[in-house]
């Protein structure tokens, strides 16, 4: 059995194209499947219809959030309750390709992977900035931490159970699951394809809201941060010590009168962005540890059409 994970967040014009797409090629394939919408707290029709379409097909799971707890949330609330042999993540704008996925089974039938992942191979129709920020974020982020990320890779995946289970057991409040797929192993095909357009709709992520959210995944995976902010501190101190020196030096030998206020401004102001910049990082890994400790439920349903399913985790 396949369990195909859909998080949705004001898709009502996607939905139903999805919907047709998907049940088509599970009609070609020799196994059954449910398909997880998780209705992150849409404030369009979205509910409804997965409610109507829940009605017409048993193959249709829904579960729906108090609020918009974001796609984080909603994937990690698919993964506590999907019932199948293999678990999918995919979008609900058809970006996430469903002919794709008898393909990914074979290669997972053929027992030498646990995970088959897709990534795309060009960025066509991306904005050249977006793409050019996205190859540097790919390339840092595996860099400095131990996230195994490959560039373009998508939240598209077909992975067996014991990965999945392995993905709830990572219970943290602050998820990145990109990293999170790379950091606890397991063995993955990469399946490349041409990039897609959104079928309908308006994409949810602008380029500050990916900024924000690639920021997350550094700091969720990786300390470098924080080292910067001590190797900036641990030069700046050495740096005041060489410039008091020589200032010393300077008056002692040749009785130079201080040169002006111009120059102090400068410096004062120096030190003082860089020591706010190493605060900001603290700040930074500080508020996610406050986080972690409240034990916050990752995401509140309040409705749900699964026998017997995780509402609050």
């Amino acid at each position: 059995m396949i369990s195909v994970i859909v998080p949705c967040f004001n898709e009502q014009e996607a939905l139903p194209l999805f919907y047709k797409e998907t049940t088509s090629v599970f009609a070609g394939m020799d196994t059954d499947y449910e398909l997880l919408f998780v209705n992150d707290g849409s404030s369009d029709g979205t509910l409804p219809l997965l409610k109507k379409l829940a009605s017409e097909d048993g193959h249709v799971k829904y579960l729906s959030f108090s609020r918009n707890f974001g796609k984080e949330a909603a994937m990690y609330a698919g993964f506590c309750n999907v019932k199948g042999d293999y678990a999918a993540v995919m979008d609900c704008d058809l970006q996430d390709p469903p002919s794709l996925l008898p393909r990914m089974l074979e290669i997972l039938e053929g027992g030498e992977y646990d995970s088959v992942a897709t990534r795309r191979a060009d960025r066509k129709g991306e904005p050249p900035v977006r793409s050019f920020f996205a190859e540097c974020f790919y390339k840092l982020i595996n860099r400095i931490s131990d996230a195994d990320i490959v560039s373009g890779a998508r939240d598209f995946r077909l992975m067996k159970r014991s990965m999945v289970d392995a993905i709830v057991s990572m219970c943290e409040y602050n998820r990145f699951s990109k990293g999170i797929f790379g950091w606890i192993g397991f063995k993955t095909f990469w399946l490349p394809y041409e990039n897609v357009e959104r079928v309908a709709g308006t994409t949810k992520w602008n380029f500050w809201k990916l900024t924000a959210y690639a920021i997350d995944g550094i700091t969720n995976f990786s300390q470098v941060p924080l080292d910067i902010a001590s190797w900036f501190g641990m030069f700046m101190t050495g740096f005041s010590f060489l410039m008091l020196i020589l200032i010393v030096l300077r008056r002692l030998l040749f009785g130079d009168p201080v040169a002006g206020w111009a120059s102090t401004i400068c410096v004062i102001i120096f030190i003082g962005g860089i020591q706010l910049f190493c605060l900001g990082i603290m700040g930074h890994y500080i508020a996610k540890t406050y986080l972690e400790v409240k034990k916050r439920p990752h995401y509140i349903a309040v409705e749900s059409n699964i026998d017997d399913p995780c509402l609050l985790k």
